[in-house]
């Protein structure tokens, strides 16, 4: 069976690249160089898409199962050979499916107005003379909410796309200032339970409810809001920021840790190091270096 199974193989890697040699031949400098140009800008944008999206987990999950498939066929096995085949027959559908928000996403850019090649490929809000101004108006806002008590929680949208959060809350598109913020978490206003979602310069949805993780040693130590902003930063790579109804504290969660006690002028550079300046990589050495620091001073925990 051994040399069988060998050979299978084989005929495979000499098909497959008996292809590839034809293709080669066959190639038609300036028409099929500008095909192949297309193909990988669209290949690109989607891939860019995805991975602001949580999705890519599943597509993680995908390329596995694919991998399985070729096992499979290597090894003969009619039983799941036969499953699979009729998974991979339906695959676009599937794939639909699966990525029908990020795909609605690249066809709102293309039918903007204003479409360009940068729009395309980047999210909005990517403007950093917008981005700074919408900091400066968190930050008052934060500071004014701070001083009256008044509970808040922040999530600002970064390569993770976030739609799973905003599907069932209120859709608001609304530009981000210091009033604004403030009228949605003034105490039983219609939206101050829940979270808001900011993509770049733009509130996108308010009363946004964060699925909770029933962890004992989250619970134990930080109310509600608090959990909730440690979970969207765990579960994405968004920024989450809370201020406590009962000490007035300001909080940043950043890859799932918390970081207590900000001051205005504080909570201004986080925002910038983590929304503008800097790359994700510095992002997070940065932020788990402030966290460590923050834990070794051990700062009072509030509920």
């Amino acid at each position: 069976m051994i040399p069988v199974q060998t050979l299978t193989v084989r005929d495979t890697l000499v098909t497959v690249w008996e292809r590839f040699a034809g293709a080669v031949t066959s190639f038609h400098s300036v028409k099929d160089a500008i095909d192949i140009l297309l193909v990988a800008m669209l290949v690109y944008a989607l891939i860019i898409s995805l991975r602001r999206s949580q999705s890519i987990q599943i597509l993680k999950g995908l390329a596995l199962l694919v991998v399985f498939y070729l096992i499979v066929n290597v090894f003969e096995m009619n039983a799941s050979k036969f499953i699979l085949q009729r998974v991979f027959g339906n695959i676009l559908v599937i794939l639909v499916v699966i990525f029908s928000g990020e795909i609605r996403q690249i066809l709102e850019r293309v039918g903007h107005r204003n479409l360009s090649l940068h729009a395309l490929f980047t999210s909005r809000g990517d403007n950093r003379e917008d981005v700074y101004n919408m900091i400066n108006d968190v930050c008052r806002a934060c500071s004014d909410m701070s001083r009256d008590h008044i509970g808040s929680l922040m999530v600002f949208q970064r390569r993770s796309y976030l739609g799973d959060l905003t599907k069932k809350a209120v859709k608001l598109d609304s530009l981000v200032s210091e009033d604004m913020l403030e009228s949605v978490f003034f105490p039983n206003a219609a939206l101050h339970d829940g979270a808001i979602v900011i993509d770049g310069n733009r509130i996108v949805a308010a009363r946004c409810i964060v699925p909770l993780q029933n962890e004992k040693e989250v619970t134990e130590h930080v109310g509600t809001r608090h959990r909730a902003a440690i979970e969207i930063s765990r579960t994405s790579d968004a920024v989450a920021v809370v201020t406590s109804e009962e000490t007035g504290i300001i909080s940043i969660a950043v890859e799932g840790r918390l970081e207590r006690g900000l001051t205005d002028a504080d909570l201004r550079q986080r925002l910038v190091d983590l929304l503008v300046e800097t790359t994700p990589e510095a992002q997070t050495k940065k932020a788990k270096s402030i966290f460590r620091r923050n834990k070794r001073s051990g700062g009072d925990e509030d509920a």
